[in-house]
């Protein structure tokens, strides 16, 4: 006699066995061009590619840089020794492959290879759930669909809820909500009977079979996910390495295979749709076809669909009149469901269209159309097999409409908010060598919509490119990218429109950019500001344009390594003299990788303030320094923490004859006197070129800046400009930067020393290093080194006395209205002297029509 063990064991086994000869049945349903391949037909034939998805509780930053596959998500989301289990919520727009991963987990668990700790898997639509009128039972449903069970098999399956895999297809089709009625209370027996919305209410939130397995499948756009508990995984589809795979088992020929991938990454690998795995069938369906003929291949979206539509038209076989009925037919029942609230048509709103005077057969009415319901009876319903097609078919009915009943922005006012292409398409097609396939299979264009087009792009695009949205130049942009005109687009991008911030960039973003400065040759500032999450596909897509752009601005952005890798690498091949990477975290390691570009480019100006870098970077600095083919003249490295072992390794390269370094900032680089001699060494020995050098705000002390002084009385030095602010000196380094001054032996002619607190009696060896004629010095900074009145006698006296001081910054002092005479007589009487700035003393508002009185002074 059998054990309880063994009959659960045979209809396990029965179980499994139906299900994989139900499917090999229905594989043999044929596909469409637009509807995509069955997906029982996909497992079937061994056409199946993994897709990507986010798996419970991911976050976004793991789910771009390790996606994982929906089966092992799954896996993941429903192990053996599960506790509580909630129901598995999978997401994902149309045709992303939702039922078909569905439809793999199936044939995998009935083949033994995953999920082995179910005894029975159970699967519905909720298309096929809504059909279901009045009452009945669990296990009465589950035996009008799996007729292949009997009524004490099921009973003993259902036994052990724990052992049971439920899944729900298609959420967002579901009539009914999967909230209960407050009024009723849910099921938790099988041979209950109830409606069908309560027994799949009762399944999801538990007592019917409480611990079952549960996994649904919906659209974003269903309602009933907002209110669902349960681990909620997004399918990404395919990104480019499915993509990859899908080419090359589509195409027999590998060289056929990558050249097709080519082009549809290059053409279209930007749209969020490419990761549709039915837009890449249809995709390389049509691109065979088009190999085979030995035509060319698409570079926009536009002809692609151009192509769809002609290898569609031709398999009716209709004359030109009759195609072009067709496609304004079309036009008219997408312009329905556009407006429409349920994006489709009925059976009686179709025949208004007249579409169907040309789909005579119902193979013919599938290949253009999508059909819900028995084509015989009256409440079928009709709609378009994606949005894509149904807005081509709109924009190409609009060029074919002979009247003038509407024009170009009255087409656009009137589908406003629900259509998302359908501007790219009349660009497009507004371009001959774009439309002209279609125009042989349907007549020529109205002219007058052309132009109409034409008048209006032009217009819109002046007027967003005059305004500061980003949003509306990148649109501009992505509109001239699908017109591929590079006439177009010199005539619209005058060098006004090109000054703006593109910090925030999505895919499309890049490509579109890059476009638009490759038609131009050149761009004089490509502004990134921002970029938070610059990654490694939006950089190398961003590539041309940076090759072509003079000034690269990356301030507060956040790059990749791989990101950075391609900035690198475009920099070498590029044209670019000034880059601004300010506020950029990316350390050590990230500037190792820039710097495989920076020894071989352009760039003259290079700005690293706050980069989180540290003396280990500074090797890697070095050897960019004295490449032979280095060009950098100014280097700002300000906020980072380079301690004196970092200046000392950044001192050799100064003394390097490959070394054109002239402006070297180092505020806040945590610097001691003790790094002082390597870089007044460096200074001394006639290679270094260098002429300006701040180091602000680093605690250098009397003996740093001993050194410094020695060095700048050696001729060979030519340093110009010293910063020394808010560097703890005293007053006898005030009395050494004094007699250096005085002995004409220094080319200084800008010394900043503010913030210093050295007082009267440090600021007055100042006054008479300037009263010296052998002073050059031709700008001094002295804000906020505590001056007070007592010192404005001998500060007169060297002014006149100086035959070179043009410029004096006093303010943040303690000087008061006793002060005010002497310094506006003084700016009066000097020749020399171009600016007096004395904001932010102790000065009464009496004193400021005194001051007025002299334009050259700032208070």
């Amino acid at each position: 006699m059998a054990t309880s063990k063994d009959c659960f064991q045979t209809i396990h086994t029965m179980h499994k066995a139906a299900l994989l000869a139900h499917r090999k049945q229905k594989s043999e349903d044929t596909s469409t061009l637009l509807g995509g391949q069955l997906p029982n037909k996909v497992v079937h034939d061994n056409n199946y590619i993994p897709l990507m998805t986010t798996g419970p509780d991911v976050s976004e930053k793991q789910m771009q840089e390790k996606p994982q596959s929906f089966q092992h998500a799954i896996l993941t989301a429903l192990p053996e020794d599960r506790h509580q289990p909630k129901p598995v919520i999978v997401v994902g727009p149309a045709g992303v492959g939702r039922t078909t991963a569905l439809e793999k987990l199936i044939v995998d668990w009935a083949t033994g290879k995953h999920l082995q700790h179910f005894s029975c898997v159970f699967h519905f639509t909720f298309r096929d759930l809504n059909a279901h009128k009045g009452v009945l039972s669990l296990q009465a449903l589950l035996l009008q669909c799996y007729s292949h069970l009997s009524s004490e098999s099921l009973a003993l399956v259902l036994q052990n809820p724990k052992s049971l895999l439920f899944l729900f297809d298609g959420l967002d089709q579901y009539q009914h909500s999967l909230e209960p009625p407050t009024s009723l209370t849910l099921c938790s027996d099988p041979q209950q009977p109830a409606s069908v919305s309560m027994l799949v209410a009762s399944l999801v939130h538990g007592p019917l079979l409480k611990g079952a397995a549960i996994l649904l499948t919906s659209r974003p756009t269903a309602a009933s996910l907002e209110s669902l508990d349960g681990y909620r995984m997004e399918l990404l589809g395919f990104l480019k390495p499915q993509r990859k795979a899908y080419c090359d088992r589509f195409f027999s020929d590998p060289i056929v295979a990558s050249q097709a991938f080519e082009n549809i990454e290059r053409t279209m690998g930007f749209y969020d749709f490419c990761t549709s795995p039915r837009f890449c069938w249809m995709t390389c369906s049509i691109y065979k076809s088009l190999m085979e003929a030995g035509e060319i291949l698409p570079e926009t979206l536009t002809q692609v669909f151009v192509y769809i539509t002609i290898h569609l038209i031709r398999a009716l076989s209709l004359d030109t009149t009759n195609a072009r009925d067709l496609v304004t037919s079309l036009g008219r029942m997408a312009s329905h469901c556009c407006l429409g609230p349920d994006s489709n048509c009925s059976k009686e709103e179709m025949a208004s269209t007249d579409v169907q005077q040309f789909l005579t057969t119902p193979t013919s009415i599938k290949d253009f159309l999508h059909v819900d319901g028995d084509l015989e009876s009256d409440n079928c319903i009709f709609s378009f097999h994606t949005q894509k097609i149904q807005e081509f078919f709109l924009a190409a009915s609009f060029y074919l409409d002979e009247s003038e009943a509407v024009s170009v922005e009255e087409l656009l006012e009137n589908h406003e908010g629900c259509v998302e292409f359908l501007d790219l398409y009349l660009a497009g097609l507004s371009e001959p060598s774009q439309r002209k396939p279609l125009e042989s299979e349907l007549g020529e264009f109205n002219t007058d919509h052309i132009m109409d087009f034409s008048s209006w792009f032009k217009s819109t695009s002046r007027k967003a490119l005059e305004s500061y949205h980003t949003d509306r130049h990148l649109h501009c942009f992505h509109l001239l990218h699908q017109r591929q005109n590079e006439k177009l687009v010199k005539e619209i991008i005058t060098p006004s429109a090109r000054g703006i911030s593109y910090g925030v960039l999505g895919v499309h973003d890049c490509v579109s950019l890059s476009y638009i400065v490759t038609c131009l040759g050149e761009w004089d500032q490509l502004n990134l500001y921002s970029s938070k999450d610059l990654t490694e596909e939006k950089a190398n897509l961003l590539v041309p344009a940076i090759r072509l752009s003079h000034k690269i601005i990356l301030v507060q952005s956040s790059l990749s390594a791989g990101a950075l890798a391609h900035l690198a690498s475009a920099l070498s091949q590029g044209r670019t003299t000034e880059l601004d990477m300010s506020y950029n975290p990316m350390g050590d390691t990230g500037f190792k990788v820039l710097c495989t570009g920076l020894g071989d480019c352009n760039i003259q100006t290079l700005k690293l303030p706050v980069c989180g870098l540290t003396e280990a970077c500074c090797g890697d600095l070095v050897a960019v320094l004295t490449s032979e083919k280095s060009h950098l003249r100014v280097l700002e490295l300000r906020g980072n923490t380079l301690h004196d072992q970092g200046l000392r390794k950044l001192s050799h390269a100064l003394g390097s004859p490959h070394c054109k370094l002239q402006e070297l900032q180092l505020p806040r680089c945590e610097l001691t006197g003790g790094s002082m001699e390597a870089l007044s060494t460096a200074l001394c020995v006639g290679q270094s070129e260098l002429r300006i050098l701040n180091l602000a705000q680093n605690c250098l002390t009397d003996q740093g800046v001993d050194w410094l002084a020695k060095a700048l009385q050696y001729p060979c030095c030519q340093l110009q400009s010293l910063i020394l602010v808010r560097c703890e000196l005293t007053t006898l380094v005030f009395k050494e930067l004094g007699v250096l001054l005085s002995s004409g032996t220094s080319g200084l002619r800008t010394l900043s020393v503010g913030l210093n607190k050295i007082g009267d009696e440090g600021a007055k060896h100042l006054w008479v290093a300037l009263g010296n004629k052998r002073c050059s010095l031709e700008h001094l900074d002295v804000e906020m080194i505590q001056l007070t009145d007592a010192c404005v006698g001998d500060l007169s006296a060297a002014v006149r006395a100086s035959g070179f001081l043009k410029s004096l910054v006093l303010k943040n002092n303690h000087l008061t209205d006793t002060s005010v005479p002497a310094l506006v007589q003084v700016m009066q009487d000097s020749r020399t002297m171009q600016e007096m700035n004395l904001q932010y003393n102790d000065f009464s508002e009496d004193m400021f029509e005194m001051m007025d009185q002299c334009a050259k002074i700032k208070y």
